[in-house]
């Protein structure tokens, strides 16, 4: 299906499942990810059915002007952070007509890092009908590595969001 890993289809397929079984759409707001998972969900024919919209804020402007995440936000705490991801996937959902977002904000590297933001730290932000979680995880390798395995999480985290849910109306 694409060149992110063998089984991405296979992921896609079961977030598309997941989705359409409950009627919902998905928006994806993407930084470190430049519009990978938007890319990845609409590699699969159909996908209009249940991929609503992708937002690519790869600049704080853009976050702030796209999703409505408070600059004082990103100020305080950095674009990469977890009040930075969860804010980006409310804006998500409030700025489409989807029930669901997924969010990734992070450090691809090779530059960029710090001490305490390390080359490979991703905050993930999900928003599932209302439910706003968020994780961070620490990815290995160079950009492209840390880049495919935050799309590869992300299609991993959201069907397992979405089945541990309640049933739909």
């Amino acid at each position: 299906m694409d060149a992110l890993s063998p089984d991405t289809g296979e992921l896609v397929g079961n977030l598309a499942q997941a989705l359409l079984a409950r009627g919902w759409q998905l928006a994806t707001a993407e930084s470190c990810t430049g519009g990978m998972i938007a890319a990845a969900c609409t590699d699969l024919s159909g996908s209009s059915s249940w991929f609503e919209r992708g937002f690519v804020t790869y600049s704080n402007a853009a976050k702030s002007e796209m999703l409505g995440v408070n600059a004082a936000l990103i100020a305080q705490h950095g674009a990469v952070s977890e009040v930075v991801a969860r804010a980006m996937a409310f804006g998500a959902v409030r700025h489409s007509q989807a029930q669901v977002s997924v969010a990734v904000t992070g450090v691809a590297g090779p530059t960029g890092g710090s001490a305490e933001k390390p080359v490979g730290t991703v905050w993930f932000g999900f928003q599932v009908d209302g439910q706003l979680t968020s994780e961070a995880r620490r990815f290995e390798g160079d950009r492209a590595a840390i880049r495919t395995a935050t799309v590869r999480h992300a299609l991993q985290r959201l069907p397992q969001l979405l089945a541990s849910g309640d049933s739909p109306d």
